[in-house]
């Protein structure tokens, strides 16, 4: 039975990781054990799961029922697991954890850290990029992400972890040589520094009192990074405006190697959020994970 429900463990991997090399190295086994474990479920169903070929590995039609079977009865014991652990109150077993790459190396890492000290039986495998995961797909626990969420969270479970506020800032030197603008409207005529990746350049938001909408600014960049750090150390240099998140700047702005712009203007607040697929029971090391980031986050963003 142990043999049958690794086997089973090793094929829904294959399945999410999209092939069994990918499984391999999720599960630090070599691809000819994941492909003797296939083949030997198979073998033991009496139907193929895969169609292989040399440059893919697709499900059949026997293998796409059965994966849907195997995710409920995994959900089950997943599920199971998770009232013991509460129950136990025991902050144990892996996560895979999905975050931006410098808002998650300067802001959530190091309170992750902080939670392996205190919990020595929580694994953890932390991912950085920018892209947008598919947490299912990808066989992620949690994630962060920042900004307005799109549909692709709509099978998520979503909690708001913090507040990033923004700011338009620019070094002393741009605007001794450039002037200071006064509104909105003036920044169109200044260089900018943007953010922008494969086209898109990021929209500037400034919210309005009320119930206004926002008011939205395109910048049209000369230089556009698709690193906020970068971007910061260019405007730094006097290469321009940017509007950047203040945990970033803020002791650029404190040694006043950057000046805010606009402080009359209230500043945009942009939500970080923390997601996970929705499940019957939610396991405790998430638990503890997201109400580490709830309380800690915001004391980073002040």
């Amino acid at each position: 039975m142990r043999d049958h429900l690794a086997g089973i463990m090793i094929f829904v991997e294959a399945v999410e990781a999209g092939g069994f090399s990918a499984a391999a190295e999720r599960l630090n086994l070599s691809r000819s054990s994941v492909g003797k474990a296939i083949a030997r479920l198979e073998k033991r169903l009496g139907t193929r799961l895969f169609h292989r070929t040399t440059r893919s590995t697709v499900l059949t039609d026997d293998g796409s029922a059965y994966y849907e079977h195997c995710l409920q009865a995994l959900e089950t014991i997943r599920a199971g697991e998770a009232v013991l652990e509460s129950g136990r109150g025991t902050v144990r077993g892996r996560l895979r954890i999905s975050m931006p790459v410098l808002f998650g190396r300067y802001c959530v890492a190091p309170i992750l850290a902080g939670l392996a000290c205190r919990y020595p039986e929580l694994e953890m495998e932390l991912s950085f990029s920018d892209k947008l995961v598919n947490m299912v797909e990808d066989g992620f626990d949690l994630a962060v992400r920042n900004g307005p969420l799109d549909n692709s969270a709509d099978h998520l479970i979503a909690r708001k972890v913090a507040r990033q506020h923004m700011v338009v800032c620019a070094a002393s030197s741009y605007l001794e040589r450039q002037g200071m603008p006064e509104r909105i409207e003036d920044i169109g005529v200044h260089d900018i520094v943007a953010y922008g990746r494969s086209g898109y350049t990021s929209t500037w938001r400034f919210p309005k009192s009320g119930n206004e909408p926002a008011v939205t600014f395109k910048p049209q960049a000369r230089l556009r990074l698709d690193d906020v750090e970068a971007i910061a150390d260019l405007a730094s240099r006097g290469m321009g405006i940017a509007w950047l998140p203040y945990w970033l700047v803020k002791e650029r702005i404190q040694s006043g190697i950057l000046v805010p712009v606009l402080e009359d203007q209230p500043g945009f607040v942009m939500e970080s959020y923390a997601l996970w697929p929705q499940t019957h029971s939610l396991p405790l090391r998430v638990r503890v994970v997201v109400d580490e980031l709830s309380n800690e986050l915001p004391k980073v963003m002040a």
